[in-house]
């Protein structure tokens, strides 16, 4: 484990006492570049959690220096990712900055909450990131059907199909089948060229792409040759009865009420699904989302969970979690207006109305 050794010291700051420490960190047995991150990334990452404290490297030394209190929590975190990067989690800037809250909330400890790797594939370990991630990735082990819902980054199709690879790796079941509805988003793509198969693959593209990440891209032609991994569109799941299968339905915002209530009554014996979607992105040209729906109809149903994942638990580019909350923020104040206008309209209406006749 990291050693450090602790020099307190004073200083005044505008003419007011202000107790400064320094921290020295002995790092071994872990690579500084992977500590550390390309171009000091991770450092980086450190000093803009805690913006007072000042952070030096020498060699395999950490320095801490700053107030004491913001010190206590840098260490903290340098020790956490130490034992992270020790135990061979691949650490990125949003990684820092979730371990900082996590730290700072003291609920639990960023090693505990990552966990082992759900699957590891192709050099790359895949793993829960966040704490709405792990209560997510916890809730598909403990029940049968999961919805995981929230905003584009979240990792919500991802992690369930890490899932999928894991309960097949493990023989837990015998075939993955993947599905999503083949809904355009607004582009009007008219009439595609080709078999039914090249017109419905530009859909499931994402899906492949990530069965490609998490496994050898040599077995998955196999795999999806023979069945064990089927990608589809939703439309394909009616009339059948999936047993022994890890199903997972993605964009499920938009799917209709109705194809919602074909594909959960799907279920089979020994199966396992995950309904994903992001209930602010609704590409249906009319009519209600079943997903919409169903947080009201199985809401009170055991062995049926729902994960609600937030900006807090977007693993992409820190822009996308802002940009999440702004259009969230900017969704509410239009939807404010609206019901203003709405009562105002209605009062106006009622204003009009006749008093009555003598």
């Amino acid at each position: 484990m990291p050693t450090s050794d602790t020099h307190p010291s004073e200083s005044r700051s505008d003419g007011a006492a202000a107790d400064v420490v320094r921290v020295d960190i002995q790092v071994d047995g872990v690579a500084m570049v992977q500590l550390l991150g390309p171009q000091d990334r991770l450092l980086k990452a450190v000093e803009k959690q805690y913006p007072d404290v000042r952070v030096l490297v020498r060699g395999n030394e950490v320095v801490l220096e700053g107030p004491s209190d913001a010190v206590r929590r840098a260490r903290g975190l340098v020790d956490e990712l130490v034992s992270l990067v020790r135990g061979g989690h691949d650490l990125a800037p949003a990684e820092v900055e979730t371990s900082a809250r996590v730290l700072d909330g003291g609920q639990s400890t960023p090693s505990a909450m990552f966990g082992d790797p759900i699957v590891s594939g192709r050099g790359k370990a895949i793993r829960a990131k966040t704490p709405g991630q792990r209560e997510y990735v916890d809730a598909i082990d403990e029940h049968t059907i999961t919805f995981g819902i929230g905003p584009a980054g979240t990792g919500k199709t991802y992690l369930a199909m890490a899932k999928a690879v894991q309960a097949l790796q493990r023989r837990e079941v015998q075939r993955i089948i993947l599905t999503r509805p083949a809904v355009e988003a607004g582009e009007r793509l008219g009439f595609l060229p080709g078999t039914l198969t090249d017109k419905i693959d530009p859909y499931l593209r994402p899906l492949y792409d990530a069965l490609n990440e998490m496994m050898d891209p040599e077995i998955v032609p196999k795999l999806l040759a023979a069945g064990t991994v089927e990608v589809a569109p939703l439309a394909y799941m009616r009339g059948r009865t999936l047993n022994d299968a890890f199903v997972v339905l993605d964009e499920a915002q938009n799917t209709t009420p109705e194809q919602m209530k074909m594909f959960l009554t799907r279920l089979g014996f020994g199966s396992k699904m995950v309904v994903t979607g992001d209930v602010t992105q609704i590409d249906l040209p009319t009519g209600a989302s079943g997903l919409q729906l169903v947080t009201r109809v199985l809401g009170d149903i055991d062995d049926i969970h729902f994960s609600r994942l937030t900006s807090d638990d977007v693993v992409r580019h820190t822009l996308v979690g802002r940009i999440v909350d702004a259009y969230t923020t900017f969704d509410a104040e239009r939807q404010a207006q609206q019901h203003a206008r709405s009562e105002a309209s209605d009062a106006a209406r009622a204003d009009q109305s006749p008093r009555g006749t003598r």
